[in-house]
This record gives structure tokens, C-alpha cells and sequence, in this order.
């Protein structure tokens, strides 16, 4: 499985209700201790602690049993999320919303006195934007989701393509190519992207771009280069 680069798992806090205080001083039921336990609880699949700290909106919208089953039927993708979560905060401040890894955001609020997390944590691959297709695509390539990575290519060439195809694509004899573009795709998550209807385009490096379009309301990508 290719290496993630560091910048998969680079942290940076973007602060919307700061409360003053840095971690240090943040009480035991802070945002960060509400974070430590999630993390600690998906290492651990305990899932029904981990259900514990959703907020009453999520709750009342996700069952326990349903909560459960979606996490065990994305392993993977939970002992990465956990892996990245506990005892990464460094000098985060109190804030109610944080973003991590390659845009990823943690949304917290207050209930009856305690931080819960309000974030739903089931949508490991959004498509609801171009720039969160691509963040999904980059992760299902790193975590080896041949399977998912096909959610992204749009009709007209789905017919063509299956697990096998992708993963031949991304691991045969251009596998060190392929690593290289996604490694630029990567460093270049943040830049502009120009969206028009249902298609999008995103400039980077000196002369690449990557084209999106939006298929039955999710976004994919038609083409990298």
C-alpha cells in the first residue's frame, strides 16, 4: 500500500467561536477531551461508546444498530479516522469547529453541559462539492478502495471500468506515475476551483487541471491531468 504523505496527516485548527482558552486549560469535558474519547473508542470498535457522544440531532436521525453496522463495514476508513483523531490536537484552541487531515472538519456542540460531536462521521466519501470529491478520491486511492474509487467516474465511462480495472490502472506499469499525480493532486487540495452548473474545473501546478461534473447530484471527476 503506498505511504501517505505527511500532509495526510498535518492538523491545523480553524477557529470559528473561540472561547478564550487554549488546551491546556480546557476542562476535562472539552472539545478536545470529547475528541480523545471518540478516538480512543473507534481504536478500540467500541462502537457503542463512540455512539454515545453524537449529538441528539444525529442520533435522532442514525440508530445505534445502524451507527454500528456502517462502522464495521468501513474498518479501514474508522482505524484512519481514529488513528488521526487521538492525540493529534497539539495547541488546539476551544473552538466548535476544526479542520483536519485534507480539509476534514469536526463540528461540536453543547448539550445539557457536555461537548457532543455533531459532525456525521459515516460520510467518509462526500461528493457534495468538487473539492470534497476530490479530497474522497485522493483517500479511497490511499486506503486502496478500488471499489469506491469507481463512484467518482462519471457514466459515460463507468461501463468500462470495475475494481479490477482501477486498481490495474493505479498499481501496473504506470503505478509510479500515478503515484506522482496523486501526490500533486494531493499538495494542491486547496486551490480555486471554478464551478459552473453541473461541471467544475481546478487549475494546478503549471499546466494541469482537473475537470469535474456533477452526475444525479454527486460530484465526479472526468478527468486529472
Amino acid at each position: 500500500m503506498p505511504a501517505p504523505i505527511d500532509a495526510w496527516y498535518s492538523w491545523h485548527v480553524r477557529t470559528l467561536l473561540i472561547l478564550a482558552a487554549v488546551a491546556a486549560c480546557t476542562p476535562p469535558g472539552g472539545p478536545s477531551g470529547t475528541l480523545d474519547r471518540y478516538g480512543h473508542a473507534l481504536a478500540g470498535h467500541d462502537f457503542a461508546a463512540a455512539y454515545d457522544l453524537m449529538s441528539q440531532s444525529f442520533r435522532n436521525k442514525i440508530s445505534r444498530d445502524e451507527y454500528v453496522r456502517m462502522m464495521r463495514d468501513n474498518a479501514r476508513e474508522v482505524d484512519e479516522t481514529a488513528d488521526r483523531l487521538r492525540g493529534k490536537h497539539g495547541s488546539l484552541e476551544v473552538t466548535a469547529e476544526f479542520e483536519y487531515g485534507l480539509g476534514d472538519q469536526m463540528r461540536l456542540v453543547q448539550e445539557g453541559g457536555q461537548w457532543r460531536i455533531a459532525t456525521n462521521p459515516l460520510a467518509f466519501y462526500d461528493q457534495t462539492t468538487p473539492k470534497a470529491a476530490l479530497r474522497s478520491f485522493i483517500r479511497a486511492y490511499r486506503l486502496e478502495r478500488w471499489d469506491v474509487m469507481l463512484r467518482f467516474v462519471p457514466k459515460a465511462y463507468r461501463e468500462r471500468m470495475d475494481a479490477q480495472k482501477m486498481k490495474a490502472q493505479f498499481t501496473g506499469t504506470s503505478k509510479d506515475d500515478m503515484e506522482r499525480l496523486m501526490q500533486s493532486l494531493e499538495a494542491n487540495t486547496d486551490e480555486t476551483i471554478d464551478e459552473r452548473g453541473d461541471s467544475a474545473r481546478m487549475e494546478y501546478g503549471e499546466k494541469y487541471e482537473v475537470k469535474f461534473i456533477k452526475e444525479d447530484g454527486l460530484w465526479k471527476l472526468k478527468d486529472l491531468d
